[in-house]
């Protein structure tokens, strides 16, 4: 059965691209056939995380007609499918971003998992994007707006009739004055199901357009996002670190690749 969820948390800026483009990655090292879609038509970056933000089609041409959906997925490296979406102001014109859930219809039964990188704020990408999902998972920073705004999406969501499946705390730098994993869970009514930590890998790592988990496996953004993973699958995590002798001869190899 294909599990369809929306990664989304209301405020812009709070790492619901890194959330989804690792979440994917993650459960792709696990053995699940997995696609990301970025449902973010405005101001899409799925792609630059992955390395296909100059892609020839994208969802924009699928919503506009002018590509099958076949021909706009690409495969990464990692074995993750990616649906991008245009970078370019000019193809937003004649999209009407309420097919969203046409798109995700068609891709069920085809992978284990579809994610959803959802569009900030309250608009009609951000909606569409929930509307197309059966699963939410909400993305805030330890801070009070990221959190207020956080759970104005869940109201949304809960109104919408949609499983909210808890909370990732994503860039926490351990400071006191930071809303703590007790907090949030308070203010939001959901379990705080995963708490990411400020890592400076997760720039590197969209610098090199390879997802920090591939990137760099034994860092602890990527540890606690593999530790999401196997929570979404229902399975216990077992941290086993990748050689260094083989994590340099990986990035030689993507080096190569690039050129």
């Amino acid at each position: 059965m294909t599990r369809v969820i929306c990664v989304i948390g209301g405020k812009g800026g709070v790492g619901k691209t890194t959330i989804t483009s690792n979440l994917a990655s993650a459960l792709a090292d696990f053995g699940q056939k997995v696609i990301a879609v970025d449902t973010n038509l405005t101001t899409p970056n799925l792609g630059l995380h992955f390395g296909v933000h100059l892609a020839p089609f994208t969802l924009h041409d699928i919503l506009k007609g002018k590509s099958k959906l076949k021909d706009s997925i690409y495969i990464h490296p990692n074995g993750v499918n990616v649906l991008p979406a245009s970078m370019s102001i000019d193809d937003l014109e004649g999209v009407d971003v309420s097919r969203l859930h046409e798109i995700t219809f068609s891709l069920k039964g085809k992978y284990d998992f579809i994610l959803l990188d959802g569009a900030a704020g309250l608009g009609r990408e951000a909606v569409s994007g929930i509307m197309a999902a059966d699963e939410i998972l909400i993305v805030t920073n330890p801070d009070l707006p990221s959190v207020a705004d956080a759970l104005k999406t869940i109201k949304l969501a809960e109104r919408l009739g949609k499983k909210i499946i808890g909370v990732v705390v994503n860039r926490i730098r351990g400071k006191d004055y930071e809303l703590t994993k007790e907090e949030v869970e308070e203010m939001t009514g959901y379990p705080v199901i995963a708490m990411i930590p400020e890592d400076k890998n997760v720039s590197k790592a969209i610098f090199s357009k390879t997802p920090v988990v591939n990137y760099s496996p034994n860092s602890p953004a990527a540890l606690e996002i593999k530790k999401l993973a196997c929570s979404l699958l229902g399975i216990p995590f077992v941290e086993r670190r990748v050689p260094r002798g083989f994590l340099l001869f990986d990035k030689l190899i993507r080096w190569a690749l690039r050129k």
